[in-house]
């Protein structure tokens, strides 16, 4: 069935039986409520998660009810995990979606130990990557939109790691007349021989400084991370990684496309300046695409226009800064407050798994 028909049979089954049902057991639902709910039952979370009853031992607190917990905390803009606790008490209908009956709800201490497994067990990221490939897999994909941006961390840059001694090499030969100065090999150049996973252990993580040109030229500084992002036309992202705040936009684009031919397919492949390099305009080549570069102005040569069909399809490719927007305005991209790369990657993560259910249920409500 097209992606279309399945959202909408999804959709009216929520509206014709679960809000109607709802509706009579907890009483009348706000929009918010509504929203989420439809996430919840879009994403479905707790299927990923192995319930521990009946297992030796003291049972752990019910994970599955604390992750649509944290799904709840990016819907509704929440900063904090004290806030979502305080939200969750105070509100019964709250309570009783995410799965508490109870008024008793696990303390701060075993949410931040559940958030901390979840990140170990890439839990949303597992989660984002069966939602994509159960909902966009199946349909042709026109454009894929690609780009990163800042993500403000709460801990300081890491130390640079002290230069390590010189150890004295052996005079190189002299130069043939007419040979060019060798040039050592880039991180580009490196990721043409690698594999997705060596490409990925190969992009640093840490926390540290990053400098960007913001929309009207002027350059901006931050302390943390970039998030690196592939958003499909309609505004659906399909894969991303976080790397440090100091990595080149375009050391991240041949491990991002790789991860994205494994999930889509798509046609065009839209990316600004900082992409416009000849292994990245051949690597969207070799997998089929239709690379639309904005061209960088080197050494002053001249800048190249695109066919007039082809401004018109990279026009789209503002999609994505809508995307970073909404997840930064409205599913707590802005309010990162946890630290470490992976725990960093699991608290946004949240944040795109509710953007992208929210995305496709727009499609068809």
């Amino acid at each position: 069935m097209p992606l279309a028909g399945t959202l909408s049979q999804f959709w009216l089954t929520v509206q014709g039986g679960l809000f109607p049902w709802l509706g009579a057991e907890l009483g009348e639902l706000s929009e918010r409520q509504k929203q989420l709910v439809g996430i919840l039952e879009l994403v479905q979370i707790e299927s990923f998660i192995k319930s521990n009853y009946g297992y030796a031992g003291r049972p752990q607190e019910d994970r599955r009810a604390i992750a649509r917990a944290f799904v709840a905390k990016a819907v509704y803009n929440l900063e904090t995990t004290r806030q979502l606790l305080e939200r969750v008490a105070s509100d019964a209908r709250l309570r009783r979606l995410c799965g508490w009956e109870t008024t008793r709800l696990p303390s701060e201490a075993t949410f931040s130990r559940a958030f901390a497994e979840f990140a170990q067990s890439q839990l949303p990221e597992r989660v984002h990557e069966a939602l994509i490939k159960k909902y966009e897999a199946a349909r042709l994909v026109g454009h894929i939109s690609r780009d990163a941006t800042a993500i403000a961390g709460r801990e300081r840059a890491a130390k640079k790691s002290p230069k390590a001694e010189k150890i004295p090499q052996p005079k190189a030969p002299r130069r043939k007349k007419g040979e060019g100065r060798r040039k050592p090999v880039t991180r580009l150049q490196r990721q043409q021989n690698m594999t997705l996973k060596e490409m990925l252990a190969d992009l640093p993580q840490v926390c540290d400084c990053g400098a960007k040109r913001n929309s009207k030229g002027h350059p901006s500084y931050w302390v943390g991370y970039k998030l690196h992002l592939d958003v499909a036309d309609g505004g659906i992202p399909i894969s991303c990684i976080l790397t440090s705040a100091s990595v080149n936009d375009s050391q991240v684009a041949l491990p991002l496309a790789t991860l994205t031919a494994q999930r889509v397919d798509n046609l065009y492949d839209l990316m600004d300046s900082a992409y416009d390099a000849e292994i990245i305009i051949a690597q969207s080549l070799a997998l089929g695409h239709v690379p639309l570069i904005d061209a960088h102005t080197r050494r002053g040569q001249e800048k190249r226009a695109f066919a007039p069909h082809e401004a018109q399809r990279y026009k789209e490719r503002t999609t994505i800064e809508r995307v970073f927007a909404r997840l930064k305005e409205e599913f707590g991209g802005r309010m990162v407050r946890v630290r470490g790369p992976a725990k960093v990657m699991t608290s946004l993560m949240f944040g795109i798994i509710a953007l992208t259910a929210d995305q496709l249920l727009r499609l068809v409500s």
